[in-house]
């Protein structure tokens, strides 16, 4: 392919499908001119769509047509089964056959999961995948796993998702030794269940660059560059930070419109108020990796607006670049090498 890269995206998934996608897709080929883009969906459908945003034909999109969507509310194993030929599953299998570098869905979780996992096949050496976002903290963001893909999660689990993540922040930000956190209920080693503290003996005895347990607050305050959990507290922790986004920025409004001396004290503060709305605001953070397996899938969320699904798409754009799951590879293979060595 050149030094261009192609990115095939599921353009039905999601709440809002094409009305956020296709504008999505229009706005990313415009930051990128090495960018190509594949729109798998409904080929009617799509085309009309872009007509309406005033598209022009170009060697750069194209349009592949599946006349199947995998449903909010779809069973994975359903979608895996009855739905071969949904845009999900047509977008990742471009990524198995080489024709894209990596696909996006703001499609069904669930049903993106298993599918790239059974497309895509796991890298050797890591059991389960895991779902790596960005949350917001004081010195900027960091990497947060496992945020929904494996509520139950063992202490070697663990240890796979902190080497994943290690290698992501790494790859992405530029950081030679990211540091790794394991999110716990207090950060005394006395702290924890039986997993946890295995998990800590793990990634103590490793190469990572491992900081102890870090707290609930401790994630925002920037303690680690790398969160690693289970899918069930790593969700929750995600919903959480993106509803009290949306309570502090409700509440800012609200504060300012009480009265013609608030709204005068707004608008002078509107400025510094952008900025921090900006800050914070969990479409600007859009964009999950799907980590361990032999190939790149972005899960954006399913409620995405054009803005929010773009950054999900440009996060694909950095792990391409940056040759994310072969780094992963390449690391494991390194551990297990240290290991043997020091046995």
């Amino acid at each position: 392919m050149g030094s261009s890269l192609t990115i095939s995206l599921d353009a039905m998934g999601g709440d809002h499908g094409l009305d956020s996608t296709v504008p999505a897709s229009l706005a990313a080929l415009s930051e990128h001119p090495d960018l190509r883009l594949i729109l798998v969906g409904d080929e009617a459908a799509v085309n009309e769509k872009l007509n309406s945003c005033g598209a022009s034909n170009s060697e750069r999109l194209e349009v592949q047509h599946a006349s199947q969507v995998v449903e909010m509310d779809d069973k994975p194993a359903h979608a895996m089964r009855m739905k071969k030929d949904s845009s999900m599953r047509v977008a990742i299998n471009m990524v198995k056959e080489g024709r894209a570098d990596a696909c996006v869905s703001a499609g069904n979780t669930g049903a993106l999961m298993a599918t790239a996992r059974f497309v895509l096949k796991m890298l050797p050496g890591i059991d389960r995948p895991a779902i790596c976002g960005l949350l917001p903290t004081i010195p900027g963001f960091c990497h947060m796993l496992d945020m929904g893909a494996n509520v139950d999660a063992s202490a070697d689990n663990l240890f796979e998702f902190a080497v994943m993540g290690s290698v992501l922040a790494s790859a992405v930000n530029n950081i030679d030794s990211p540091s790794v956190g394991l999110l716990n209920i207090g950060e005394e080693e006395i702290k924890g269940n039986e997993r946890i503290k295995e998990a800590a003996r793990l990634l103590s005895e490793s190469k990572l660059n491992y900081v102890g347990y870090v707290e609930g607050d401790g994630i925002y305050a920037g303690k680690a560059n790398v969160i690693v959990c289970d899918g069930f507290n790593g969700n929750i922790a995600l919903k959480a930070s993106e509803g009290v986004a949306k309570m502090i920025s409700h509440k800012i409004k609200q504060s300012f419109t009480k009265n013609i001396f608030t709204k005068i004290a707004g608008l002078v503060a509107m400025p510094v108020l952008n900025c921090f709305r900006k800050t914070i605001d969990p479409r600007r953070y859009n964009g999950a990796s799907l980590l361990g397996l032999q190939g790149i899938a972005v899960k954006s969320h399913g409620g995405a607006d054009a803005l929010a699904f773009q950054t999900a798409i440009n996060q694909a754009i950095i792990e391409v670049r940056n040759r994310v799951p072969e780094r992963i590879n390449e690391q494991l293979e390194r551990l297990l090498v240290e290991q043997r060595d020091e046995s």
